[in-house]
């Protein structure tokens, strides 16, 4: 159960303690609802697998040690915090913008000081990530959180709120912040099909991948389809977000699969589409054909 050595319920957060610190990492674990681990040589392997945020009641050098390796990607990592072992400061070691200054500041409410150390933080910023964040959001093109984090720190960088239907064409340092979803729908059709069609495709997609439309975060077809009014007006009415993607896009995805689009010089427009802009970079359901439509789905 929580606050137990060892007990694992998969609460979203671990509490990893060396021995001689448990008592206070056990108050640490019962304040945050967080599962109490023993500290050893395979504790942050076998915690990064299995949970969203993990602290280290330790030192940081032990702290950074342990979790150096396992290190891959920002946005997949889990949020990690040292806690000294007197319980006076919380450092955000990794995934400051991903929920680890927010536990961070959580624990001041056990007296603890909250050693933030993200640039937009310290200068009373919110960067781009707390802002999806705030407004239940998911950042579609993360290489450009970067550029705008930066460009926070000298100016107000304006955030503007674009209602469907529109188009909207943004450069490498405007970040695009859809609704969360796990799933994106890379989706395809033939040169004037109907907005019935592409809704009836719609509706046998889903429970075929076995998802909710309220799972997807978007749904991307090729930029070559921006006049295709039954498509457009098929995703508009469903509430969701439609995404056009250039052909080097496209082509830059790992699609091995021969496809009809390799004669318009693209790899593929449903498989690549989906993997594009998905987080996970996994196809979950290859493409597949729904009279005039294909469509394929990626985590």
């Amino acid at each position: 159960m929580r606050g137990e050595v060892g007990a694992i319920l998969m609460t979203g957060t671990a509490v990893i303690s060396l021995g001689r610190f448990i008592d206070n990492a056990r108050k640490v674990a019962d304040f945050l609802g967080a599962d109490l681990l023993l500290y050893d040589k395979g504790a942050f392997a076998s915690a990064f697998r299995r949970y969203r945020s993990i602290v280290a009641v330790m030192s940081a050098g032990i702290a950074v040690r342990g979790i150096a390796p396992l290190l891959s990607d920002k946005w997949a990592d889990p949020a990690v915090v040292a806690i000294s072992p007197d319980l006076r400061f919380a450092i955000p070691l990794v995934g400051g913008h991903h929920g680890a200054n927010q536990l961070a500041k959580k624990l001041e409410k056990l007296g603890m000081m909250a050693a933030v150390s993200t640039a937009t933080e310290a200068m009373g910023k919110e960067a781009v990530e707390l802002i999806a964040e705030r407004t239940g959001t998911e950042v579609l093109n993360r290489r450009s959180t970067r550029q705008v984090n930066a460009a926070m720190l000298n100016s107000d960088v304006p955030l503007y709120m674009v209602e469907g239907p529109g188009i909207v064409v943004a450069g490498p340092g405007v970040s695009i912040l859809l609704k969360k979803g796990e799933y994106v729908a890379g989706i395809g059709c033939r040169k004037g099909t109907r907005k019935e069609d592409i809704l009836d495709a719609i509706a046998r997609c889903l429970p075929d991948a076995g998802i909710a439309l309220s799972e997807v975060m978007a749904f991307a077809t090729t930029d070559r389809k921006r006049h295709e009014k039954g498509l457009i007006d098929a995703i508009h009415s469903l509430g969701a977000n439609l995404v056009f993607l250039d052909d080097e896009t496209i082509n830059a995805q790992p699609v091995e699969k021969p496809s009809k689009a390799i004669m318009l010089g693209l790899r593929g427009v449903a498989e690549p589409c989906a993997l594009a802009i998905s987080r996970r970079k996994e196809i979950i359901m290859e493409k597949k054909a729904y009279g005039n439509v294909t469509i394929a789905i990626a985590r």
